[in-house]
């Protein structure tokens, strides 16, 4: 296919390993057309020392598409970041510009659930749209409906696409998935629908932020290896303890899929002093220093993003992408 606007990529400093791994599944697809090799495109960010700072382009992107890499896991910086990326390119003249967002940041703060608080992901997606973003492509949103804050196109991909084909390898006797909470139901229902298991749904009472009080469980846990869906783990409170009151009624094992492993304060101790045997995260958010952890295991969420790129630059249907 002859393209009107070749393709640049770049990433911002908190996904550069992760773009690295993206361009170089990208530059494995086998297409008679394919402009590649890609590279990561040459960007700098120059530091003010009161803390403010200006990405620059250094090599031209006017007429392009730009595809811009980057997570916008606290600290703030890292959306700041992203945003003055995009504006630079839209005026250095790039055609269109598509931020690349594994992990999008303030998801939780999708509605208004007590009096006089932010909806912080409607100002996030205003924020990428007034920016100049002419699309975003995403990963398991804490709340499907935020696609709706945008007026843009949003590409929003699940983490199933790593996690069932590893489960189903796994091939686990009497295998069961669960449910953390009663906002996660429907994912873990696409697990258990895909993979023909019985489901259990958690139900908890949350203190405050971060804070759990009790929980309770509604299904068939006793004899069940239970592998718990969910898209992030933050501090782990949740998740260990839903895996202490599974195990307390009678599971053989408790395992759990998070897209997202934020994995912030005691999560990471929390994780290895807790019921749970495994615990897999993928790698939209950088975690290096878990390599050859023993109980959480990093999967790679790269050549999805890879193929959805290239699909979208090739101007296919991605739809096979959302129905795994």
């Amino acid at each position: 296919m002859q393209h009107n606007h070749r393709m640049e990529l770049f990433a911002c400093d908190a996904s550069k390993d992760f773009a690295c791994k993206v361009i170089e599944e990208i530059n494995k697809i086998d297409r008679p057309d394919n402009e590649g090799p890609y590279h990561i495109g040459d960007m700098t960010v120059a530091r003010f020392s009161d803390g403010e700072f200006q990405p620059q382009f250094e090599e031209s992107v006017r007429g392009a598409s730009v595809y811009i890499i980057q997570s916008t896991i606290p600290p703030a910086d890292n959306l700041m970041e992203l945003l003055l990326a995009i504006d630079a390119a839209k005026r250095a003249s790039a055609d269109t510009v598509v931020a690349v967002i594994p992990y999008f940041g303030w998801a939780r703060q999708d509605r208004k659930d007590r009096p006089r608080v932010s909806i912080g992901a409607k100002l996030v997606a205003n924020l990428l749209t007034a920016a100049g973003a002419d699309r975003v492509m995403t990963c398991d949103l804490h709340a499907d409906q935020i696609q709706g804050f945008f007026d843009i196109p949003v590409d929003h991909v699940s983490g199933s696409w790593v996690f069932l084909p590893m489960l189903r390898q796994m091939n686990l006797p009497e295998l069961a998935i669960a449910a953390p909470d009663m906002g996660g139901a429907k994912r873990a229902h696409l697990y258990a629908k895909s993979l023909g298991t019985p489901m259990i749904i958690c139900h908890k009472i949350r203190v405050k932020a971060n804070v759990v009080g009790s929980i309770t469980a509604i299904g068939e846990v006793e004899g069940k290896n239970i592998v718990i869906i969910d898209d992030m783990i933050d501090t782990a409170g949740t998740l260990c303890k839903v895996a202490d009151v599974l195990m307390s009624m009678g599971a053989l094992s408790v395992r759990a899929c998070a897209t997202h492993g934020m994995l912030s304060g005691e999560a990471v101790q929390r994780i290895h002093d807790s019921a749970l045997c495994e615990v897999f995260i993928t790698d939209t958010i950088p975690h290096p220093e878990l390599a050859g952890d023993p109980k959480i295991r990093i999967l790679s969420m790269a050549p999805t993003f890879a193929s959805i790129i290239d699909k979208v630059y090739n101007y296919e249907a991605i739809s096979p992408e959302f129905e795994r």
